[in-house]
């Protein structure tokens, strides 16, 4: 993007394209900013923003079909969550990832895969069968993805994953929380290197979930996120 600066006193520009995918009567400010941030967020996600881009309020409303407000809005909500950052006089850019940016994620990423792990598996003992059949569904998605050299969609699949032993916890809390990781990690997947292994690590945590032994599956998750770890860090920073 042309380097020029974000944020102005302007909010005009076209209106949103017809026929978007929210459902009916949810066109408001805050329904299009949010539209707005998603749609930032998959673009910096699957790379379309590279790290370090300066994006352009205008050229980012004009890309979105959207005015100016809601993508202004969209912007400092990411630059609010960390996704963003503010330059000096001179609107935002894509935050790069530092190394100790993937240090703290894992920290608290960690503890609570473990545990959403752990209650997954208390849950199909106790009769869930709708849970590991989208988990296997999310398995079937990777391996079919990994054979066609598809790495957005591999990625993708395994976002899947994770997400579906959250939800099959059944804590709304646990899913609130990891909500908030949730971009943040599809970040991190997207960058870095999916080895083979690691798919056969998430099949051996659906098969521990499945059969329903909550301390087997979280310390086979406990060894998939270590790993997933230090493939991140060897990915990005060459870290032995």
């Amino acid at each position: 993007m042309r380097a020029e600066q974000v944020a102005d006193g302007s909010g005009g520009g076209p209106g949103v394209r017809a026929g978007g995918s929210g459902a009916p009567g949810t066109t408001g400010p805050a329904s299009l900013s949010a539209r707005a941030r998603e749609a930032v967020l998959q673009r910096i996600v699957d790379r379309r923003y590279a790290q370090g881009a300066r994006l352009v309020e205008r050229e980012v409303a004009e890309e979105l079909s959207m005015s100016r407000v809601p993508v202004r809005e969209a912007l400092r909500a990411l630059v609010a969550e960390g996704l963003l950052e503010l330059l000096p006089h001179s609107g935002v850019r894509v935050r790069r990832l530092e190394y100790a940016d993937v240090e703290h994620l894992y920290e608290v990423w960690e503890p609570l895969v473990v545990q959403a792990s752990r209650l997954a598996a208390r849950a199909a003992a106790a009769g869930d069968t709708r849970g590991p059949a989208g988990l296997r569904a999310a398995l079937r998605q990777a391996e079919s993805a990994a054979a066609s050299d598809e790495g957005t969609r591999e990625v993708a699949a395994h976002t899947a994953f994770h997400e579906g032993v959250v939800a099959m916890a059944g804590n709304p809390l646990l899913v609130r929380t990891m909500e908030q990781l949730s971009w943040q990690l599809r970040l991190l997947f997207g960058m870095r290197e999916e080895p083979a292994h690691m798919r056969a690590q998430h099949a051996e945590m659906y098969r521990h979930i499945c059969a329903g032994d909550a301390e087997a599956a979280a310390a086979s998750t406990l060894l998939h996120v270590r790993d997933s770890r230090a493939v991140a860090l060897r990915s990005l920073f060459g870290d032995t």
